[in-house]
């Protein structure tokens, strides 16, 4: 749709590779401010679902716990999903592309930490 919604799709593939590149080892080390890698994953992915959910006009739902290994795929699913119901959103046109500029800095910042 927009460069923003592309840059979108980008940057949750860079951070979807990354995380299904990382051994299990360094998922699980110890990690700041979370207890690990793996848990900043989940925060993000929980994030991810909560702002799907708010798009689609629902309320949020519990993101499974999944095995550290399953979590790039986790967030692949949720990721695309998300972008999807922005796709779809009624939502002002300006407004759909300021948040797909927010969710691909926080996917880079992520990147960047981990």
């Amino acid at each position: 749709m927009t460069a923003s919604f592309d840059q979108y799709r980008v940057d949750l593939e860079r951070t979807v590779d990354r995380l299904r590149s990382m051994g299990i080892a360094r998922l699980a080390a110890s990690f700041e401010p979370e207890e690990t890698r793996a848990q900043a994953a989940r925060a993000l992915i929980a994030r991810l679902a909560d702002t799907g959910a708010e798009i689609e006009g629902r309320a949020p739902r519990a993101v499974p716990t999944l095995n550290d290994a399953a979590l790039g795929d986790q967030l692949a699913v949720i990721g695309r999903d998300l972008i999807v119901a922005l796709e779809d959103s009624p939502i002002a046109t300006a407004d759909r592309v300021a948040l797909a500029d927010q969710l691909t800095a926080e996917l880079v910042e992520f990147r960047r930490r981990i």
